[in-house]
C-alpha cells in the first residue's frame, strides 16, 4: 500500500527570546527586572522547558522524526503535554516549516488543530463552510452537494446563518469538524480540539474518522489523551516524549509504553515531581492511602471503604481554596471525580495541613487506576492554579465476589451498583 505521508528527519528548533509584553512600560519594565538580576516579572506561571538545548538560546520542539502513514491508515500520536504532538501536526499542516528534514504528503490536507481554525469570527456559519472548502481547493458545486450534510453532522441548522463568533466552543468544533471530515481531503489531521465537544459529538467524530479511512481510503491523523478513543479508532500508534518518538507499532503495544511509562510517575515522591503546574502558593507534599482497616496500601477490594489523606504546603491570603481529585483508569478516562466545591463549599485550610477523602464505598471494578488532583484559588482556570499533578499516585483493585454470587466480577468501565434481578 503506498504512502500518503513520508517524514524523513525531521527535526523543528525555535529560538528562545524575549516577546513584547504589549506596552513601551512593561517592555521597560522587563528589561529594567533583567539589568537588577530579577527573574522576568511577566513570566507566565509554571513556564519551563527542560528539552535539550543547542546553546543557551535554542530549543529542539522536535528532534529526528521518522515515520510513514499508508493510504486509509489512521494513526494516533500520544504523549504527555509539551512531547511535540502539536508542533508535529503544524509541520504537516504547513503552519511552520521544519528546520531539518522533509515532509512529503500525497493529496489535500484538512486541519483541525484549534478551535474555530480557518474560521472568520465575523462571518455566518454557512459563509465560512464556503471559505473553508475554497481554503482546501474545493469548488463551489462541490461545497454545495456536501452543503447539507455537513450542517445536519454539525447540529448547527438553527444556526447557520448567525456569525460564528457568537458560537460557543461546542459549537465551533463541530461544524469545524463537519467542514473537514465532509469535504473530502485525502488527508484529515486532528488534535485533540475534538475534546471541546459533548460525548454525543465524539461518538459521532469518531465514527465519522473510521468511516473516511475504511469507507473512503483516506488518512487519518488523530491526537488525542483519551487512550479509549485512541484503542477503538487506530490500529497503529507513536508514542511521543521530549520531541522524539520513543515507540512506534500497534496501538496496544504503544498505549501499554505510554500508560507504564505514567505509572512510574507514582514512585517519584511528589517533591521530586518535575511536572507540577501552578503558582506553589499551595502544594500537596505527600499524598496515603487507607483501606477499611486504617492500613495504607495500594491494593482494594471492590466495595470497601478508601480514605485519602493529602498533606500540603504553603501560604494563603485566605483560608478557603478549591480541591479536586479525579480518579482515572489505564485508558486516561476519568472514572471519578470530587470537587470540594460541591461537596464542602466552606473546605478552610486547617492548622495540620490536611486534607482527608473518605469514600465509604469504593464502587469500582477489578482494574489500575491513578489518582491526579488541582488545587485552585476562585475556580479551576489555570490561571488560578495553585498546585496539579496528574497520575501522582496509583492503586489497584483487586477482583471480588462483590454481589456474594460466588462468581468473581469482571473488567470494565462501568461502576458496582448494587440490585436484585428476579425473573
Amino acid at each position: 500500500m503506498s504512502w500518503m505521508i513520508k517524514i524523513e528527519d525531521v527535526s523543528k528548533m525555535y529560538r528562545l527570546g524575549l516577546v513584547s509584553s504589549g506596552t513601551l512600560q512593561d517592555d521597560f519594565k522587563r528589561a529594567w527586572y533583567k539589568f537588577k538580576g530579577k527573574e522576568d516579572p511577566f513570566l507566565k506561571i509554571g513556564e519551563e522547558n527542560k528539552r535539550d538545548t543547542a546553546g543557551s538560546d535554542y530549543v529542539w520542539a522536535l528532534k529526528d522524526i521518522n515515520f510513514e502513514v499508508k493510504k486509509g491508515e489512521i494513526l494516533g500520536i500520544i504523549g504527555k503535554n509539551g512531547a511535540g504532538k502539536s508542533t508535529l501536526l503544524k509541520l504537516l499542516s504547513k503552519v511552520t516549516k521544519p528546520s531539518t528534514g522533509s515532509i512529503k504528503t500525497r493529496g489535500r490536507i484538512a486541519s483541525l488543530l484549534e478551535v474555530g481554525t480557518g474560521f472568520h469570527p465575523e462571518l455566518t456559519g454557512r459563509e465560512n463552510i464556503f471559505l473553508n472548502g475554497a481554503i482546501l481547493g474545493m469548488k463551489k458545486s462541490e461545497i454545495k452537494s456536501k452543503f447539507d450534510e455537513i450542517v445536519d453532522f454539525s447540529g448547527c441548522e438553527r444556526y447557520i446563518d448567525t456569525p460564528v463568533k457568537r458560537y460557543s466552543s461546542g459549537m465551533y468544533v463541530r461544524l469545524a469538524f463537519a467542514v473537514a471530515a465532509h469535504l473530502e481531503p485525502e488527508i484529515l489531521v486532528v488534535d485533540e480540539v475534538l475534546a471541546v465537544g459533548d460525548a454525543e459529538f465524539q461518538k459521532k467524530a469518531i465514527g465519522k474518522m473510521k468511516d473516511v479511512s475504511q469507507g473512503q481510503g483516506r488518512t487519518v491523523l488523530f491526537v488525542s489523551h483519551n487512550m479509549g478513543s485512541i484503542k477503538s479508532l487506530c490500529s497503529k500508534s507513536i508514542l511521543m516524549k521530549n520531541g522524539t518518538i520513543t515507540k512506534y507499532g500497534k496501538t496496544d503495544e504503544v498505549i501499554n509504553t505510554y500508560l507504564n511509562d505514567s505509572s512510574s510517575n507514582s514512585i517519584v515522591p511528589l517533591n521530586e515531581r518535575d511536572d507540577r503546574k501552578g503558582s506553589g502558593k499551595l502544594i500537596a507534599e505527600s499524598i496515603k492511602l487507607y483501606n477499611s482497616n486504617n492500613i495504607e496500601t495500594s491494593e482494594f477490594i471492590p466495595g470497601e471503604r478508601m480514605k485519602l489523606i493529602f498533606k500540603l504546603n504553603g501560604n494563603l491570603e485566605s483560608g478557603k481554596f478549591l480541591f479536586n481529585v479525579i480518579f482515572t483508569n489505564n485508558f486516561g478516562s476519568a472514572v471519578a471525580m470530587f470537587r470540594s466545591d460541591e461537596i464542602n463549599p466552606n473546605l478552610e485550610l486547617n492548622t495540620e495541613k490536611i486534607i482527608s477523602i473518605e469514600i465509604p464505598k469504593l464502587n469500582l471494578r477489578p482494574e489500575h487506576y491513578n489518582i491526579s488532583y488541582y488545587i485552585a484559588n476562585n475556580s479551576f482556570s489555570s490561571e488560578n492554579f495553585y498546585d496539579s499533578l496528574e497520575n501522582c499516585v496509583s492503586f489497584e483493585v483487586l477482583n471480588f465476589d462483590y454481589f456474594k454470587s460466588g462468581k468473581m466480577i469482571k473488567n470494565g468501565n462501568f461502576g458496582l451498583i448494587n440490585a436484585n434481578i428476579h425473573s
